[in-house]
């Protein structure tokens, strides 16, 4: 934990040109996360009042911009949404999980990727085999189901 906290406040970056493309990948996807996640506490701040010091679930026609307090709809997203990104950049950059996006970039390059007509007919063979095996699970099914209604009815 202690090595997370100081990563937070560098500004450098780790072995900047090796496992680019992991990196990346990562760290859009942590990124959409917390998009997700300041979007959603905007949408969960529309719908509340905020009276006195209590903040209650308003009702449709009374909802308004004043009503639902600007902090939580509008700052604490914002919030939650520059510190989400700053620490997604920032955990890419730890030198532990660096060093082990750049090992799956590596071992990624080593990947015999198959080409499309052996993907197609791979894939075919895959989506038959899940058709015959439904059926056969249909049809035990079936049987068992007429067994069992003979012998208990």
């Amino acid at each position: 934990m202690g090595d997370f906290v100081q990563e937070l406040f560098r500004v450098g970056f780790y072995k900047r040109s090796q496992g680019r493309i992991a990196r990346q990948a990562t760290f859009a996807a942590l990124a959409i996360i917390v998009v997700l996640a300041a979007w959603s506490m905007n949408r969960y701040y529309a719908g509340r009042l905020v009276v006195g010091s209590e903040t209650v679930q308003a009702t449709d026609g009374e909802v308004t911009e004043a009503s639902t307090g600007r902090f939580g709809r509008y700052v604490m997203p914002s919030i939650v949404l520059v510190c989400g990104l700053w620490a997604s950049f920032r955990v890419v950059q730890m030198p532990s999980f660096a060093d082990f996006l750049i090992s799956v970039e590596a071992e990624m390059n080593k990947v015999a990727w198959p080409a499309r007509s052996e993907l197609f007919r791979a894939s075919a063979v895959v989506i038959a085999m899940i058709f015959v095996l439904a059926f056969v699970l249909f049809a035990y099914d079936t049987i068992w189901r007429a067994i069992f209604e003979q012998l208990l009815g």
